[in-house]
């Protein structure tokens, strides 16, 4: 089940909500949905209270709640029940809340904002933009981290073209491209950085992110210019490409007089978020 977590907000407050791309919808975090809606201090005891009642009930909402890995504020990823966008509709049924007919336009402005993207890639990336601006980011590391999406997106195209998998062979030529720019293998990038589950490039810097998008940006190119087959192929490629940034990196580092990698992670860098600073993405 390819999956793509991500942050939504009703009202100021967020909701978990996690893209399935087999399924083609959305799946939200009840315990989250629960708190928005109830304003309890306590949603887990509540829902736990609700799904007693629903399975005493016999009802087919219950039977139908599925769990998914979702981030908690720890940073880490925990099973947490979801429902789609159905199932919450009918879940809301069971919540006496003011807030029930609010939520139920919430919920399907979010379903037109994906299929709007979906037509629109464009749109994605404002998403992205806003959602990297709420977190407090710079605007010149959102513009560095935009562009190495779309290069990432350009690579796995090709990747895609030659016959590589996704899944394993992906993340094995993604190590062998950092490998030979940074000296470190993604895994080993990510602890140098004292890293978990967080993703990489969101705590990269800004020089660190541009390398690695030259890596990857040289690894397309190589990939159109030999058309390489399968992954054996791909890995020379991979390697090239790589190779490539190191080099670049090298001489900045020779005119610096120090490493470029940095144990500075995302939290080392961005910018405070004040009250009233972070601003939602406009729907049209």
């Amino acid at each position: 089940m390819p999956e793509q977590t991500a942050i939504q907000l009703f009202e100021g407050l967020q909701i978990r909500v996690v893209w399935d791309e087999e399924q083609e919808k959305y799946f939200f975090s009840i315990v989250d949905v629960i708190q928005v809606l109830t304003e309890t201090a306590n949603p887990r005891r509540y829902w736990s209270d609700l799904k007693r009642k629903l399975a005493a009930e016999g009802s087919e909402l219950y039977e139908k709640i599925v769990q998914l890995k979702m981030p908690a504020t720890d940073g880490k990823k925990y099973m947490t029940d979801v429902a789609d966008t159905e199932q919450l509709l009918r879940l809301i049924q069971s919540v006496p809340s003011k807030k029930a007919e609010p939520f139920k336009l919430w919920l399907a402005e979010v379903g037109r904002q994906r299929i709007d993207q979906l037509q629109d890639p464009e749109l994605s990336i404002q998403q992205a933009i806003a959602d990297y601006r709420r977190l407090g980011y710079s605007d010149n590391w959102i513009n560095q981290r935009v562009k190495s999406i779309e290069t990432r997106k350009e690579l796995t195209d090709e990747w895609k073209r030659g016959g590589v998998k996704e899944g394993k062979e992906y993340a094995l030529l993604t190590d062998i491209i950092t490998q030979a720019w940074s000296g470190k293998t993604t895994r080993e990038y990510k602890h140098f950085k004292g890293l978990k589950k967080e993703n990489l490039r969101d705590n990269m810097t800004n020089l660190e992110l541009a390398l690695n998008t030259l890596a990857e940006a040289a690894t397309a190119e190589f990939s159109k210019q030999y058309n390489p087959k399968g992954l054996d192929e791909n890995k020379r490629v991979a390697k090239q490409g790589g190779n490539a940034a190191k080099v670049a990196r090298e001489n900045i580092e020779q005119g610096l007089g120090r490493s470029i990698i940095s144990p500075e992670k995302a939290s080392d860098y961005i910018r405070p978020i004040e009250n009233g600073d972070a601003k939602e993405l406009p729907s049209d």
